[in-house]
């Protein structure tokens, strides 16, 4: 066996062992057939008030700007689907990622025992940890280390768990093994442009992100526009419809991640629970979450803007 073969191997096994649900890797070079796909969503503006997005074109196409001599991107995936559900079918609703605690603290931490890991095992290598924080296009790479293909609805999809997973990154000077992409099996299926409430899904494959509830729930920080009032399918923090209605989430399996379990009473509050929130209750409960980012005043916007 030598040496790329081995070190891919000890990468992928310790990967698994630190609980992350696959790992793929790809050679770390420009993305050709993403760059002009890029430039034509910024160009259309589906970014909406999303300006960071126009914001190191080069670095999101090419990692070895990210990172000198960069020679792997290692993906890897951690399943975060809950094994239960928020009770009051009343209550405004949260998107399943945000349940426990913010997915970049406990992935980050993973990345970085990954990283501490491989220049232990294999000396002095030199690389960058990912999750979603930096100009990276995750699931690029993803589907390019062949763990899945890119959707109908833009997201992962995997034959046997569906899409309910983080994607992040270590970027690496170390010659590895390289996965090969898998093929799309959306098929004829539009399940997820049929059911998007904001018809966000513009074409398949084709996300108009200023339309997305997820982009008006958390990213626009002013008023949400009234023409989309009764259309939010009452969620107030993300959105999970396009993944929960893909036929390719019956194979989702819960997460055994105890951080990500729902800080207690969060899936017992009820529609007068969320309504009459305070900034003590808020703080509170989401601590350490990923709903930090719309701040009280942009949850309470939220739920204010599903009130009928």
């Amino acid at each position: 066996m030598n040496s790329k073969t081995k070190y891919t191997q000890r990468i992928k096994s310790e990967a698994k062992r630190l609980g992350f649900l696959s790992c793929g890797i790809s050679k770390a070079e420009f993305l050709e057939q993403e760059a002009p796909r890029l430039e034509k969503w910024l160009n259309q503006n589906m970014h909406g008030e999303m300006r960071y997005m126009e914001n190191h074109f080069d670095k999101r196409l090419d990692p070895t700007k990210l990172v000198d001599d960069s020679k792997s991107v290692i993906s890897l995936l951690l399943n975060y689907f809950p094994s239960e559900k928020q009770k009051d079918p009343e209550a405004p609703k949260l998107s399943k990622y945000a349940y426990g605690t913010d997915y970049h603290f406990v992935i980050k931490d993973k990345l970085k025992q990954l990283l501490h890991f491989i220049e232990e095992e294999i000396g002095e290598v030199h690389g960058r940890a990912f999750v979603d924080s930096a100009p990276v296009l995750d699931k690029a790479w993803a589907a390019k280390s062949g763990l899945g293909w890119i959707g109908k609805n833009s997201n992962l999809l995997t034959q046997q768990v569906g899409s309910f997973y983080f994607i992040a990154e270590l970027i690496i000077d170390l010659d590895l093994e390289y996965d090969t992409p898998v093929t799309d099996h959306c098929g004829t299926c539009t399940a997820c442009i049929d059911a998007c409430p904001t018809q966000a899904i513009v074409e398949p494959y084709v996300v108009d992100g200023s339309k997305c509830i997820s982009y008006f729930t958390i990213e626009l920080k002013e008023e949400i526009p009234n023409s989309y009032k009764n259309q939010f399918d009452d969620w107030m923090f993300g959105c999970d419809v396009c993944q929960d209605v893909c036929p390719w989430n019956r194979f989702s399996k819960p997460h055994n991640e105890p951080l990500f379990n729902p800080k207690p009473g969060l899936l017992e509050m009820s529609k007068k629970d969320w309504e009459e929130i305070t900034q003590e209750v808020f703080s509170k409960v989401f601590q350490k979450s990923a709903v930090k980012r719309t701040k009280f005043s942009g949850l309470q916007r939220n739920i204010s803007f599903l009130k009928k």
